[in-house]
């Protein structure tokens, strides 16, 4: 625990660390990856790139630095970055890199004097040990399960398909040829794979796409501009290739009884975790009603459109309604809608007081139905979100 002498020190110097903005975080990290250069092999440098991981760690930042008296309400932070931490099989080690540089940039760009810094030290010290603590015991629970494992572990793609102009399937069985561990619907496999012998090692999670089945698993990929590993898996992978997977993580995941309704809505590649979570609703023959709300570029782009149909079947009260945003003539009855989501020509999904929904997509898409959702009357705590790359709050 903190004493509150620190904790008073470290928020008296909030106000100079927000008017920095990400110019400290952006400042934290060109310092630890030119002096720790191996941590490229860690960090996303597309998100270094577009500043997308700055933003995040200086909203984080400010966040533990505005709660120290509180550290529940930062639980649910805590456990999505635990969770991404150990898909890139963090250290504890690396926590005391991060320490020091975190406090030389407050020293260099703030001066602040050493009771500052050392209140920041205790205070860093102790988010430290939170995700340690967490992060060692999601490490046992994944090693402890059957098929489980820890750290990095071989897997052979055994199938790649074309599921959309822009979405590719890889299936990846594991290379020893024993089990693989089962996930809750929703969660994803981080694949690392280096695209160039000459270059950074390269981590990316991906949402896995199907039911758990001990043998192996399935991701789906969209290819995106300027794109280094999905344009490794679109372009260059072929089937026998041999990429490292961490064991499945993440805290976006399917959590229901058989009473409860559901409704699972998607823009683009942002349907791939939905599709685990159909794919156990309809394992279970789920008594609830489900509806499957997904929305597309058009016809091209709407990938496993014919799988979600099949899963579909096998539930008693599915309904399922599809937005094209700019549809072909030729693609009339594929279709429900065109334009963007409207909630409003859906009304039968949002229904129950105790329906629960589950929402991906890009950002912009989910803060757009999230409002018509809360405008609608739904309760925040209903609505469950994943955000692809950095986390940011709707």
């Amino acid at each position: 625990m903190l004493d509150a002498q620190t904790i008073a020190t470290v928020k008296s110097t909030l106000p100079a660390i927000a008017q920095l903005g990400p110019q400290l975080t952006g400042h934290f990290y060109q310092r630890m990856l030119t002096q720790h250069p191996e941590l490229k092999d860690v960090f996303n440098m597309n998100n270094q790139r577009s500043g997308n991981q700055r933003e995040a760690l200086f909203n984080a930042i400010c966040a533990y630095g505005a709660n120290l008296e509180n550290l529940a309400v930062l639980l649910p932070a805590v456990e999505k970055i635990a969770q991404k931490h150990v898909s890139l099989n963090i250290q504890p080690e690396q926590y005391a890199i991060v320490g020091e540089n975190l406090l030389a940039t407050i020293q260099e760009l703030l001066n602040p004097g050493e009771e500052v810094l050392q209140a920041w030290g205790k205070a860093y010290g102790v988010l430290a040990e939170v995700f340690i603590q967490r992060e060692e015991t999601l490490y046992r629970t994944s090693e402890a399960k059957i098929g489980g494992w820890r750290g990095a572990r071989d897997f052979r793609i055994r199938a790649i398909q074309q599921q959309s102009s822009v979405i590719k399937s890889f299936e990846l069985a594991p290379v020893d040829g024993e089990a693989v561990a089962d996930f809750l619907p929703g969660q994803y496999l981080a694949i690392s794979l280096r695209p160039d012998s000459t270059g950074n090692l390269q981590h990316r999670q991906y949402s896995l796409t199907h039911q758990p089945n001990g043998q192996c698993y399935r991701i789906a990929v969209k290819r995106e501009d300027l794109g280094t590993v999905s344009g490794w898996l679109h372009d260059r992978a072929k089937v026998g290739d041999v990429v490292q997977c961490a064991a499945p993580a993440g805290d976006f995941f399917l959590q229901v009884t058989p009473t409860t309704p559901v409704t699972l809505i998607s823009a683009g590649v942002g349907q791939t975790p939905m599709l685990a979570m159909l794919a156990t609703l309809a394992a279970q023959t789920h008594p609830a009603a489900v509806n499957w709300l997904h929305a597309a570029e058009d016809g091209k782009q709407h990938a496993f459109d014919e799988e979600v149909k099949a899963l579909g079947s096998r539930l008693p009260h599915f309904a399922s309604h599809i937005w094209y945003r700019q549809p072909a003539a030729e693609e009339t009855g594929r279709y429900d809608a065109a334009g963007l989501m409207d909630l409003g020509s859906a009304s039968a999904a949002l229904g129950e007081a105790d329906r629960q929904f589950w929402l991906c997509g890009p950002l912009a898409f989910m803060q757009f139905v999230a409002r018509q959702l809360l405008d609608a009357g739904i309760d925040a705590d209903r609505i469950h979100y994943e955000v692809f790359g950095p986390h940011k709050v709707l």
